[in-house]
């Protein structure tokens, strides 16, 4: 089986990948994750198979925000998504591969940042993501929060954090 990554602009390339959110965020699994207000990407790396069929999608944000009150250029990974008839097959891990390179291609990064359900962390974990420990601050309705429907995860660049308060200085991705 061919694939194809394609790295795109995040709310231009919705159309495509919207089909395969609709499949794999259902209403039920939405809810799992309460009301929260989530930021759109501003890229996406997108899997294709040999029919054109987005089988993989991770989105990449960007963005200034705090570590313990110091600046910090931060990357996000989200919407970590793939095909139900795909799994296990390597292919988020492949689109996770190629986010972090477009990363660390895009400018200087200090760390990037993810949540996810407890389920997910030793996925990530085995890729080299660390669980931060810490407190993770998100903008919801206007209001600075403190965000604890999933666990954040830090993958490491030029700062290491494990601990202390993360601002995101936004929505959550």
């Amino acid at each position: 089986m061919s694939i194809e990554i394609d790295i795109l602009n995040g709310s231009a390339s919705w159309a495509k990948v919207k089909p395969l959110f609709d499949l794999v965020w259902t209403p039920e699994v939405l809810a799992r994750s309460g009301d929260v207000d989530w930021a759109n990407p501003d890229l996406r790396v997108l899997i294709e198979n040999e029919n054109r069929q987005i089988i993989s999608h991770v989105g990449l944000y960007f963005r200034d925000g705090l570590w313990n009150g110091r600046k910090a250029r931060l990357a996000g990974v989200g919407g970590v998504t793939t095909h139900p008839d795909h799994r296990r097959k390597g292919y988020a891990s492949v689109a996770l591969d190629a986010a972090i390179q477009t990363i660390r291609h895009h400018e200087a990064i200090d760390f990037v940042l993810l949540v996810c359900d407890d389920e997910k962390m030793s996925f990530y974990a085995a890729r080299k993501w660390q669980p931060f420990g810490g407190v993770l601050i998100v903008e919801q309705n206007g209001q600075q929060v403190k965000f604890d429907v999933m666990k954040p995860m830090i993958f490491d660049m030029a700062m290491r954090p494990r601990t202390g308060t993360i601002d995101l200085c936004g929505l959550p991705w």
